[in-house]
């Protein structure tokens, strides 16, 4: 097999069975020496008979174990021998065979919610979640998990269907009776109070700013003959009159003006809500505004916008999204490992949707293995059985030429003695 298609452990495995068949090979030349010599010095009914016996008998063991075990995955000495290069010959149904034992006897339901029980699947991913640094990994997974689901949809599809629901979302929505809770909600917390003072004091300070412009509009519209000076005091009593009641009412949190204006407010807040004339006047509003062409690019741009900040977010280890689910995760893994009841819940839901995994998909890990087995071509299916199992393999050699040899003694023994 190419060593480009090897791993690491094949390729141990590999100089493993070398130097078995190594140590087997010359076994075999070993009493094979022992036989030669042995008969080639041997004398009637010396003791070297009783060496070539046990080396005769053990070249018979190893050359017959050698047979076998070759024949497994080859034709011995590239001869076409019947019912030999068993594992290339019959490679398809070998993988259709394996399938369908790994599926009988491991996936099954029983066996996998018994490993699971014991596994603690709960408490262990809430030990593990609860340590920080391995959130910050989950949440890096997620987030790349979130860019890959981004980068794979249809953006003119997902953008006119985000368009389409803001859109008709906006549709539905009552804009009057809603500003009109927020009138409600703005008076009740005094965002109003605070209102009223932010546009007093820029009221206040637009009136100093453009006292020169007042002045000079005042001259245009006064008659002709009313002397400047009159004109100067009349203007300076009212600019004063005005600025001193804008202060006042500033000042004054119990202001008849403020109370003015908070019924007003109230009245107004009332009539968004309950006046249909006013409700339907807000309603064509918003429709005028759909309408309008810079808020439907509005309304298109929103998918672009949204992927754009996400893309980025999760791009991004120190950005609110990843800082978000980091400790959300540490949290579900500090409930998760404190609870016992929420521990078997999830033990139940991993065991419940690993059983349904293996009732309605082992089938295709059955037909996976018989799949990959069969693209396979012959000579590598057998070279990657013997890499697995060929080293023990060798063990039956040797023990063949071991057990043969004291076989073949007896015998010889038996026969010299007996008969």
């Amino acid at each position: 097999m190419p060593t480009d298609v090897l791993s690491d452990d094949d390729v141990a495995r590999a100089a493993d069975l070398r130097r078995m068949k190594i140590a087997a090979t010359g076994l075999f030349v070993a009493v094979t020496v022992v036989f030669v010599i042995s008969r080639a010095l041997s004398d009637d009914m010396g003791a070297l008979d009783y060496v070539a016996a046990f080396a005769e008998a053990a070249m018979v063991g190893a050359l017959a174990d050698w047979f076998a075990v070759t024949a497994l995955f080859r034709h011995p000495l590239g001869l076409p021998i019947p019912h030999t290069a068993i594992i290339p010959r019959r490679k398809d149904q070998i993988g259709a065979s394996l399938g369908q034992f790994v599926e009988s006897n491991f996936l099954t339901r029983e066996l996998l919610e018994e490993r699971l029980e014991r596994a603690r699947v709960g408490a262990r991913l809430g030990e593990w979640l609860a340590d920080p640094a391995h959130a910050e990994r989950a949440s890096a997974a997620m987030a790349d998990a979130l860019r890959g689901i981004i980068d794979v949809l249809d953006d003119e599809a997902i953008s006119g269907t985000v368009g389409t629901m803001v859109e008709r979302r906006l549709r539905e929505l009552s804009v009057s009776p809603l500003v009109g809770k927020a009138i409600d909600i703005g008076i009740d917390r005094g965002h109003h109070r605070r209102l009223l003072d932010s546009v007093l004091t820029g009221l206040t300070g637009f009136l100093e700013e453009n006292r020169d412009t007042f002045r000079m509009r005042l001259q245009e519209e006064s008659p002709w003959w009313v002397p400047e000076q009159i004109d100067d005091r009349i203007f300076a009593k009212i600019f004063k009159g005005v600025q001193n009641f804008l202060a006042d009412v500033r000042a004054d949190p119990e202001h008849p003006v403020r109370d003015s204006i908070n019924t007003r407010l109230d009245t107004f807040a009332a009539r968004l809500r309950d006046d249909t004339e006013l409700i339907g006047k807000g309603e064509e509003v918003k429709e005028e505004l759909l309408d309008h062409p810079a808020v439907r690019a509005w309304i298109a741009s929103i998918w672009g916008e949204l992927k754009k900040t996400l893309l980025t977010a999760a791009d991004d280890r120190e950005s609110e999204l990843r800082r978000r689910m980091s400790d959300g995760l540490v949290q579900l893994g500090e409930k998760l490992r404190d609870d016992a009841d929420l521990q078997h819940k999830v033990d139940r839901w991993v065991a419940s949707a690993a059983g349904y995994l293996v009732d309605n998909y082992r089938g295709e890990v059955s037909k996976m293995i018989s799949s990959t087995v069969e693209r396979w071509d012959a000579d590598t299916t057998s070279q990657r059985m013997e890499l697995q199992v060929g080293r023990d393999l060798q063990f039956i050699r040797i023990n063949g030429t071991v057990v043969g040899g004291l076989a073949g003694l007896l015998i010889f023994i038996v026969s010299r003695h007996v008969f």
